[in-house]
């Protein structure tokens, strides 16, 4: 009898850890930015999303590794009380694939500009897979780490050309001074998760892209199966900032999809 009631409890106890939403339940719009941009990077965004009812949280995204980037995301994950929409710009993309697993509370996954790995793959495989990307010759002096890591950053007086091209000059110097570096090894990490390939995603991106070859954008957003693949033509590698009403068109479209 006891053994009966050991297990029913126990049974009861399980029941309760996993995720129960009503239908109508808004997700959290959870938005991880990418390498030499930070979390104000999605401040136009933030505002067209909030207008309409949605609760947003904007990482503050380490930029240290896939793992750790991804493992710093989910325990961001777990403490919210509602489904989840996984925004991820540029390397974000890594981090929300490699974050992404089934029989939790993300419902869906929207890359902007943004990397969709293979397990296997880094993203600077994918960068390299299409011609166009001119980010390495841009690249400033590497920023040596206690552990042998080397932090990289965008030289501040190419970074509008290259990251920013269809934003205002004053806008692109604030961007370029107040960058946040990447390091080496994140780039080169390769995934242990393709969160897309059993979670609903959406993609967009620029035509006018420096960073990562919108051919590449294209092909990994096929492969993933994405609900809608929206180029924006023109747009740089900062789409968010310059287009932030048809990114998140895109984000609600996710967010809203049965």
């Amino acid at each position: 009898m006891f053994k009966k009631l050991f297990a029913s409890a126990l049974f009861a106890t399980s029941l309760a850890s996993v995720p129960a939403f009503a239908a109508d339940t808004k997700p959290t719009i959870v938005l991880v930015h990418g390498a030499f941009a930070d979390a104000s990077s999605w401040t136009g965004v933030i505002g067209k999303l909030e207008a309409d009812g949605y609760r947003v949280v904007a990482v503050a995204n380490p930029l240290r590794s896939v793992k750790g980037d991804s493992a710093y995301l989910k325990r961001i994950v777990a403490s919210l009380d509602t489904p989840v929409v996984l925004v991820g710009h540029s390397y974000g993309g890594a981090v929300i694939s490699e974050a992404a697993t089934t029989g939790e509370k993300i419902k869906s996954l929207v890359y902007v500009s943004a990397f969709a790995p293979e397990v296997g793959e880094s993203a600077l495989d994918l960068s390299g897979k299409f011609p166009g990307s001119t980010l390495s010759p841009t690249l400033d002096k590497p920023v040596e780490l206690e552990n042998g890591a080397k932090d990289l950053y965008i030289q501040q007086d190419k970074f509008h050309k290259q990251f920013a091209a269809d934003v205002s000059e004053k806008a692109a110097a604030a961007m370029a001074a107040s960058q946040r570096p990447v390091t080496d090894v994140a780039l080169g990490e390769a995934a242990t998760n393709a969160g897309w390939k059993e979670i609903p995603s959406w993609s967009i991106f620029g035509s006018a892209d420096k960073n990562i070859p919108p051919e590449a954008m294209k092909w990994m957003a096929k492969r993933a199966n994405a609900k809608d693949t929206v180029e924006v033509e023109g747009a740089s590698h900062v789409v968010m900032v310059s287009h932030p009403d048809r990114v998140a068109k895109v984000i609600e479209e996710a967010a809203t999809a049965r």
